[in-house]
């Protein structure tokens, strides 16, 4: 987002935070590897287009350890000697934190396995814990500002929330950190007929060639502002507190802070919309999950009915079976057409005697024997409808009762076969009629 053109390389609400790193830095480096100026080259820019070099050929690791000499304390000192980043110019410690902090940036994104190949499993998850935990803070302002916040460079800064605010964990120690900076850092001089006044305060050796008070400095605050107030403060929600910053700031002219306070108002419509747009798939979820709960205990409940009424039909239906085909008692009516209870004179069956009492007997006998014949011819009828629904999906049934058939046939046409057929059955007919005989003599006694 550019405000009234100040400034082209800047953040932009709509443009995530890793394309907005990698662009700007890159395109710093790259810038810097074309300014070769002609005088004598010091030993730190020397390191510092060779590492670019490197990192532009995408060969990261020779990039980091050529890069680590000059902003790292040497390791013998013990007397407390700085990195030699520190005392080389602003403008070299710029580039030299910045290709640093882009390094670190291409190396957090590789994917796992490319970048424990690259570095190494235990060096690599150190340099991406260094970023997500916000300790590559600390390392910078510790190797090269001697660790004072106030004198670490705006645009290094920059870098470093801009890193932070891709890769960190939570935005609470770059809001933390950003705060402390605006509160100990040099505030610049707004009167632009006054830049080239040189500034009264006294400032440590990593700050006394910052430019402060000019417009490269009013830029690079417009710039932490636009960070602090729309990137950082809406990742931890404090919306009002960033209003707040706004209105009050004394950076900010009055076309800046209402650019500023437009942008914020459309980030807090943006994510108060997402969110309630979550809310309402969420709502959405739970409801259609009701929804298949109860559509399921339905089916269940019409399973188990299902189930209750096939036991109860099949009970039925035993009993039908199993059960006693006898002569019931059946209620007598009175005169006015109303049933007699069982114990009334009227339902009272007389017990017969004599004559009486043998016929009834034989009566009951003869009715007892009827129902069980019909039980066995309805047993008989079921078997053959079994057979018929068996032949009639199965052809090979009816060629082989056919062929039964036909056997049977050619059987019969013997004559002996007749004859001994005939005494079979003459035999077991007068065993069936002994019976028979014996069941009357019986039900009568």
């Amino acid at each position: 987002m550019a405000y009234g053109g100040s400034y082209t390389a800047s953040f932009n609400p709509a443009m995530s935070s890793n394309e907005s790193f990698g662009s700007g830095l890159l395109a710093s480096s790259i810038s810097s590897l074309s300014s070769s100026g002609s005088k004598r080259i010091s030993p730190v820019s020397k390191t510092y287009r060779q590492a670019s070099t490197l990192f532009l050929t995408r060969r990261l690791p020779e990039a980091l350890s050529t890069l680590r000499p000059i902003i790292t304390p040497p390791n013998s000192a013990d007397d407390g000697e700085p990195a030699p980043v520190t005392k080389s110019s602003r403008g070299t410690r710029v580039k030299v934190w910045s290709l640093y902090l882009t390094l670190l940036n291409s190396i957090i994104e590789l994917e796992p396995e490319e970048g424990k190949d690259a570095f190494g499993n235990q060096e690599w998850r150190a340099l991406c814990t260094k970023v997500r935990d916000g300790s590559i803070w600390e390392e910078v302002v510790k190797n090269g500002y001697h660790g004072i916040e106030g004198d670490v460079d705006a645009d290094v800064v920059i870098n470093l929330a801009t890193l932070l605010l891709a890769h960190a964990r939570d935005q609470a120690l770059n809001q933390k950190m950003l705060e402390n900076y605006l509160a100990s850092s040099n505030i610049p001089n707004l009167d632009l007929n006054d830049f080239t006044a040189p500034s009264r305060r006294y400032q440590s050796p990593a700050r006394r060639n910052n430019g402060a008070n000019t417009p490269g400095d009013l830029n690079s605050r417009v710039k932490l502002l636009e960070l602090y107030t729309l990137h950082v403060l809406p990742q931890n929600n404090e919306w009002d507190y960033a209003r707040e910053f706004i209105n009050v700031s004394a950076v900010l002219d009055e076309e800046r802070r209402e650019a500023f306070l437009q942008a914020l108002q459309s980030l807090q419509e943006e994510q108060e919309e997402q969110e309630r747009q979550e809310r309402e798939e969420l709502k959405r979820q739970e409801e259609q999950l009701q929804k298949d709960i109860a559509e399921a205990k339905r089916l269940k409940a019409e399973n188990e009915e299902k189930e209750r009424k096939r036991l109860e039909e099949e009970r039925q239906s035993r009993e039908t079976s199993e059960g006693d085909y006898g002569i019931e008692q059946t209620p007598s009516f009175n005169g006015v057409g109303r049933a007699e209870p069982p114990g009334s004179p009227r339902n009272t069956v007389a017990r017969p005697s004599g004559k009486s009492k043998s016929k009834a007997a034989t009566t009951s006998g003869s009715m007892t024997i009827t129902a069980r014949a019909t039980l066995i011819l309805t047993r008989f009828r079921q078997v053959f409808e079994s057979l018929a629904s068996s032949v009639a999906g199965n052809p090979a049934v009816i060629m082989r009762l056919l062929v039964f058939t036909m056997g049977l046939l050619i059987m019969l046409g013997h004559k002996a076969t007749r004859q001994r057929i005939e005494q079979m059955l003459g035999a077991s007919w007068a065993k069936v009629a002994a019976t028979v005989g014996m069941g009357t003599k019986v039900s009568y006694i």
